[in-house]
């Protein structure tokens, strides 16, 4: 969507979910990157200034770049006022964003407000046994729906995370025997913080960069 949206055709905003530290926020800085100089621009907000993001969507309308507007890490929690200021941007209200604005956000969930156990009972069944989620949920799963793309983000299966240290290992300057000897000593360092990511693969190559004899 980011060739897209620099080319000036229509492009959807971006919801961008799943595991952390696989590179989410990685993938939207990239995109950043290649597409500079054609005169996109990232402008990362904070999920507590989206109250204000009408206002910056009229703050840059009519300027000849492209902008995204980025949130990272978004998730919101009961009556918080970002949550409808987004809401009214993305929706096509009279605050909507204009041609040159591209929202994206990334989150470790795909509905972006805490769902409860109880919220569950607000299911209706009807007679042919079709079920129909509540008003409450309904409003839950919306806010995520109005993001016209996602892109899910999985747990890296140990090859793949052992790809990523060995190639972090490289960047450091390390040689293969080297890569080879640390896959061992990169498993025990993913099992001791419970996670096989990306993350967790750049910091594990930092240590042991740093251990090697100069």
């Amino acid at each position: 969507p980011i060739s897209q949206f620099v080319a000036g055709r229509p492009a959807n905003n971006v919801l961008l979910t799943g595991a952390r530290g696989t590179g989410k926020s990685s993938l939207v800085r990239a995109g950043l990157n290649e597409y500079a100089a054609e005169g996109l621009r990232l402008i990362e907000i904070d999920k507590s200034d989206l109250i204000d993001l009408p206002d910056l969507v009229t703050l840059v309308e009519g300027r000849p770049e492209r902008f995204i507007v980025f949130c990272d890490d978004l998730s919101f929690d009961e009556g918080e006022p970002g949550y409808k200021a987004l809401k009214s941007v993305l929706d096509g209200s009279v605050s909507a964003a204009g041609d040159n604005v591209l929202i994206v956000a990334t989150s470790n969930r795909r509905h972006l407000l805490p769902e409860y156990h109880h919220e569950n009972l607000t299911y209706k069944h009807t007679d042919d046994g079709e079920v129909h989620p509540g008003e409450v949920v309904e409003e839950k799963i919306s806010l995520s729906e109005r993001f016209g793309l996602w892109i899910s983000f999985y747990p890296f299966s140990q090859q793949e995370y052992l790809a990523i240290a060995g190639q972090w290992l490289r960047h450091f300057g390390l040689d293969e025997a080297a890569i080879e000897a640390a896959r061992q000593d990169a498993l025990v360092w993913a099992l001791e913080r419970g996670s096989r990511s990306g993350r967790v693969a750049y910091q594990f190559a930092r240590d042991r960069a740093g251990r090697e004899p100069a």
